[in-house]
């Protein structure tokens, strides 16, 4: 329960508090935490079984992460909406077919963020326009290879991680993987 907040910083997408609670234990404690509008990412498949992952330059993780096409939720926007407004602007793809893959929580002992995981299929090009921030690459990678590269280390970003084995569990279960 918060007893107290303290703002520190609000800015253009994160506010950050210092935050009194008492915990479930009777203790209280002073918390940093990171308020995020949350987000939502498209994991976006072809009927090649190849899965569209981005090449972005990411300053505050010194340099470029394979990532799903994903950005932060708009006041009001509703999750798969914003995922589709984003496969759009990152990767130039539109897609017919949506299917949860459920929530994740970035890094719940700071951040707020939940993002919202979606499966998108029978995707069709699109004009992409990306944030003038963004510096990205598309690629189609087969799905199994996508896979391996989160085994081995090569992809990094948790949402990618967790969206991908998602989706081949997801798939496995509807026997088309």
């Amino acid at each position: 329960m918060r007893i107290k907040r303290s703002s520190v910083y609000r800015g253009k997408i994160v506010e950050v508090d210092i935050e009194t609670v008492r915990l479930p234990n009777g203790r209280t404690a002073d918390l940093e935490i990171v308020h995020h509008p949350g987000g939502a990412a498209a994991l976006a498949m072809d009927e090649e079984d190849r899965v569209c992952l981005i090449r972005q330059y990411r300053h505050a993780a010194n340099g470029w992460l394979w990532e799903l096409p994903a950005g932060k939720l708009e006041p009001g926007e509703p999750p798969q909406q914003a995922a589709g407004r984003e496969l759009q602007e990152e990767a130039g793809l539109q897609a017919a077919e949506w299917k949860s893959l459920g929530l994740m929580v970035s890094s719940p002992g700071v951040f707020t963020e939940v993002i919202h995981l979606f499966l998108a299929r029978h995707v069709s090009p699109v004009a992409a326009d990306p944030d003038d921030h963004e510096v990205i690459e598309v690629h189609w990678i087969p799905l199994a290879q996508a896979l391996a590269w989160s085994v081995s280390g090569e992809i990094v970003d948790a949402k990618t991680l967790i969206g991908l084995f998602r989706a081949y569990e997801f798939l496995e279960r509807e026997g088309k993987s």
